[in-house]
């Protein structure tokens, strides 16, 4: 209780101060203490600090500790170039060619430190016709580095030495109030970098910070520009998003600033369809869950799952057209990623797990013979049956089939041969006709059904 008293008196009575530009804020003020870095990061600054250099905990980190969130990892900027932060630390190497960063390794722990970066001069920049940045890659100094930096929240250095915040954008007064603030004109740095305004959206909503009005007015004018973003890039952000472990806030979002159309194009007709946006969304929530939990996700099966019910909707019209079920099923699944993959750049590494995901989805109907041996056989097993288990839960397939794959999974051998459907049960197979009798040909110019 004395603690806190004090604490909250020496916050009162703190002030901060100015250094050209940047206000100082002291830890009086902020609270955040040299403890709550990570090991690397203090190893870091501390080794380029002594060799003469400038260096900082930068960006999301420090945003995250105010807003008392634990940060996901944290990064350095100095003053140093790649090469000066590579001669001294032993385990580091300079990693990108347009964009050259240092990864410094502490163990498990990579540290990416980057160099002061400088905005370009409008009539120096080198853009497309659209506005956007070609060429963003020459170094500067601190006051530069935080200008060319997205939003004022993530514009904040912290020294873990004097444990002091230097703020050049009013990114403190912002990340206490819950803000997320563009740094300059709206309308240029959308142009600049259109991934920002989806960047702006997974922020808002993974933070739950309210977007600037300044800085959401723009976005539903300028969505178009995203389809000038390098399918690279646009993928990147997307998984951002889905990972975020608040994706379904960040669909949410996306669709209130209509924002999803361009990102995954299908996911229009899946969200107006009542069972895909049940599914999608139980699949979203699943994944928040488990990297709530610290489990790991992969990104196929994610995939596999907002794409589903285009690839059951594909399956079926090919069906229609009198198909077999299997041959139907592999059009419909290259149709679906052809279609997708001209939008946004699914790597072709996802394709056969994404793949094996969906042919499994028959497979699970098998219950009889040795076919569900085979099928626990599956290196992808698990994959596939936590997606069944999904499409039971949106209501898709009964729960008895979820609840039957259950229990015969971990089920002794004498169990599992008990709950062997008869063979032919639940199978759709064609039984062969006998031959007709010449006595019972038809008559001439007829021909069986």
């Amino acid at each position: 209780m004395i603690k806190k008293f004090l604490k909250r008196v020496f916050r009162k009575s703190a002030k901060t101060k100015s250094v050209g530009n940047a206000q100082v804020i002291p830890f009086e003020l902020h609270g955040v203490a040299r403890e709550q870095i990570s090991y690397g990061a203090k190893k870091v600054t501390d080794g380029l600090q002594a060799a003469g250099f400038q260096a900082y905990v930068v960006g999301g980190a420090v945003r995250d500790l105010l807003l008392e969130r634990t940060p996901k990892d944290f990064d350095v900027a100095t003053d140093a170039t790649p090469e000066e932060v590579r001669r001294v630390f032993r385990r580091a190497r300079i990693i990108g060619r347009r964009f050259r960063l240092v990864h410094v390794m502490f163990g498990e722990e990579v540290v990416e430190v980057s160099t002061f970066r400088k905005m370009i001069e409008a009539e120096d920049a080198q853009t497309d016709e659209h506005g956007r940045l070609l060429r963003d890659n020459e170094f500067g100094d601190q006051e530069q580095d935080a200008a060319r930096r997205d939003f004022t929240a993530n514009a904040l250095f912290y020294d873990p030495t004097t444990q002091e915040i230097f703020d050049y954008h009013r990114g403190y007064a912002d990340t206490r109030a819950h803000i997320l603030r563009i740094i300059g004109d709206p309308l240029v740095r959308y142009r600049e970098d259109p991934v920002r305004m989806l960047r702006a959206v997974r922020l808002s909503a993974k933070l739950g910070i309210e977007l600037d009005a300044a800085t959401a007015a723009p976005i539903a004018a300028m969505k178009g520009l995203l389809d000038n973003v390098p399918q690279a890039r646009l993928l990147d952000e997307v998984l951002k998003m889905l990972l975020s472990g608040h994706s379904v806030e960040c669909i949410q979002q996306l669709r209130q600033m209509n924002l999803h159309h361009g990102l995954l194009p299908l996911l229009d007709v899946i969200l107006n369809q009542p069972m895909g946006e049940k599914f999608v969304m139980l699949a979203l929530r699943n994944t928040d869950e488990r990297l709530g939990q610290g489990k790991t996700v992969s990104p196929a099966f994610l995939f596999a799952a907002l794409l589903w019910h285009e690839v059951l909707a594909a399956w079926k019209l090919h069906q229609q057209q009198g198909e077999r079920p299997v041959a139907a099923m592999h059009a419909a699944m290259d149709e679906v990623l052809a279609k997708q993959k001209a939008q946004l750049a699914i790597p072709h590494r996802h394709d056969a797990v994404m793949k094996e995901i969906w042919l499994m989805q028959q497979r699970f109907e098998q219950r009889s013979g040795q076919r569900p041996f085979r099928l626990l056989e599956q290196p992808r097993f698990r994959a596939g049956f936590d997606f069944l288990l999904l499409r039971c839960a949106s209501g898709e397939v009964d729960d008895e089939l979820g609840l039957w794959w259950d229990e015969f999974q971990d089920a002794s051998a004498a169990r599992q041969t008990e709950m062997l459907q008869p063979e032919g049960a639940g199978d759709k197979k064609r039984r062969r006709r006998k031959p007709r009798k010449k006595a019972d040909a038809p008559p001439s110019g007829e021909f069986p059904a």
